[in-house]
């Protein structure tokens, strides 16, 4: 008899879910402040608001999503159901950019805030030991994360808690002791960039909240997810916009204590936006508050050292299970689900994209100072193409799979009929999609880089997927058979939403009578 596929552990707590997301999108302020106070300037606040708006519809989609069907592969899983193998794939395929891309970006984050500390880890006075003191902290994590998902969410869960903290700290005394209204008006104005800049800084803005799809990844080992997902997304996104939204707004008015030393004669913002420091802005921040910068000098680099060190892990956590769920679903070959026989994770897909991370890494390191920048646009592009086809498929599947409970629905729908169902057709996800292809827009006219580089991983990717699935005999653009109402029971039925199978199952069969009464038509 063959031996049963080992499967994902499902052992992530409430807490751990949220601290999931948190170490993901928390760390993402630590590394966008700078990049975009160095293209946006003073109108970096109004960049941050404008991408902030899109996250919110972002998180509320998937909210709805992940309760819903609460598997492994969060968006890349949804664009498949919703709208079929093909879009599937290429949706996963980017979220893989996103997520190996924010292995080494946060990895390269983690060193540049330990280089307040340790100025011979500065990327641009040392690259050399930079390079390698962050291609070891990838190994290791990709180490951390074979071993077991429990030992990764303890780690995060204690660090994302000392960081809340400390992020509320800084901006209770940044904005008492330092924050001017009247320099937050005169900042805006006088450096107030092109629509060009404008542009690039919103498009930069949004990597302040990727990372959301995290709690939708762990979703197969979240406890009770229907129940659990709902509460904490709802709650890290509110946490997450207010913290982007102030930062950005104390920096602008910000009364630094002293003048630190290389930025006289320039404004402090400005300061945070340059190479030599985008990759450490907010220990500089809070070092030039008055009276608790004394303290927040010593400790902040450290904590947000390892605050990006586990968002970096969050990215090996991530593109491991996306890539375990496209190989369930036969989008990629059968060799990355499979699953260490002691530890039960998907061992071959940590390795293959901690090795992808590297990769990107090295490319990084080739371009000196502007190595920061350059995983920055790539980010961004993976993040914006992969929330466009969310977008599409939450209104998909709401036309397609009505009957499916969801937990958690997106409030303001336009009620109607199809196919004898009723649907509700979400307009707040309408508005998402509008903001987020504007937002993919951006970065198309505005980087360089990732104008080149994300549609050349896309066409990769889908040349890679036309040959496994050509000589498997699969098709190429449509979709294997599948039954998604059994596998939806089964969904439920595994996640312990014994309540919602039940629903479900209800449902069917009012649908199947209603049928059978109407007779052939």
């Amino acid at each position: 008899m063959k031996p049963a596929q080992p499967s994902l552990r499902r052992s992530v707590t409430p807490w751990g879910s949220y601290s999931w997301g948190y170490a993901d999108v928390g760390a993402d302020i630590f590394v966008a402040l700078g990049l975009v106070f160095g293209v946006a300037g003073g109108a970096s606040n109004i960049a941050f608001l404008f991408a902030g708006l899109v996250y919110v519809c972002v998180g509320l989609a998937y909210t709805e999503l992940a309760a819903a069907y609460p598997v492994a592969g969060g968006g890349q899983y949804f664009v498949m159901r919703g709208l079929g193998d093909f879009l599937g794939f290429i949706a996963g395929w980017a979220v893989l950019l996103d997520f190996t891309i924010d292995i080494a970006l946060f990895a390269w984050g983690s060193i540049g805030y330990m280089s307040t500390l340790i100025p011979q880890l500065s990327s641009t006075s040392h690259p050399i030991s930079h390079f390698v003191t962050v291609l070891f902290v990838v190994a290791a994590l990709a180490v951390l994360n074979i071993v077991g998902v429990r030992e990764s969410t303890a780690f995060q869960g204690v660090v994302s808690a000392l960081d809340m903290l400390s992020e509320t700290s800084i901006l209770f005394f940044g904005f008492l002791f330092a924050f001017r209204p009247e320099l937050l008006i005169h900042s805006m104005q006088i450096g107030w960039p092109t629509s060009f800049q404008l542009m690039n800084g919103i498009s930069l803005a949004i990597i302040s909240f990727v990372g959301l799809e995290s709690i939708s990844h762990a979703a197969e080992e979240t406890q009770r997810p229907a129940s659990i997902i709902p509460r904490t997304s709802i709650s890290l996104i509110l946490t997450i916009l207010i913290f982007a939204l102030s930062y950005s707004n104390l920096a602008l008015g910000m009364q630094p204590w002293h003048t630190p030393v290389g930025a006289e004669g320039q404004p402090f913002w400005h300061f945070l936006g340059t190479p030599e420091n985008a990759d450490k802005a907010v220990a500089i921040m809070s070092a030039n508050i008055p009276l608790f910068g004394v303290l927040a000098a010593v400790y902040v680099p450290l904590l947000g050292a390892i605050l990006l060190l586990i968002s970096s892990n969050s990215g090996v956590f991530g593109s491991s299970r996306i890539a375990y769920s496209m190989s369930q679903s036969r989008l990629l070959p059968t060799l990355f689900e499979r699953v260490h026989p002691r530890y039960r994770t998907p061992v071959v897909s940590i390795v293959a994209f901690s090795g992808v991370a590297i990769v990107e890494l090295i490319f990084a390191a080739l371009q000196g100072s502007g190595g920061f920048e350059f995983l920055g646009d790539l980010y961004a592009f993976g993040a914006a193409a992969s929330y466009t086809l969310v977008f599409i498929a939450l209104m998909a599947l709401r036309i397609n799979d009505p009957l499916t409970p969801r937990a958690f629905k997106i409030p303001f729908n336009i009620p109607f009929k199809y196919k004898g169902e009723a649907v509700d057709f979400p307009l707040i996800g309408a508005l998402g999609l509008v903001g987020i292809l504007s937002i993919l827009v951006f970065v198309l006219i505005t980087h360089h880089i990732g104008r080149i580089a994300g549609p050349a991983w896309i066409i990769i990717g889908i040349i890679f997927y036309f040959i496994y699935r050509k000589r498997k005999g699969f098709s190429l653009f449509g979709s294997l058979p599948r039954d998604w109402q059994a596998s939806q029971i089964a969904i439920l039925r595994e996640a312990g939403e014994l309540e919602l199978m039940d629903e479900y199952v209800g449902k069917l069969k009012a649908r199947e009578k209603r049928i059978q009464d109407e007779g052939p038509q």
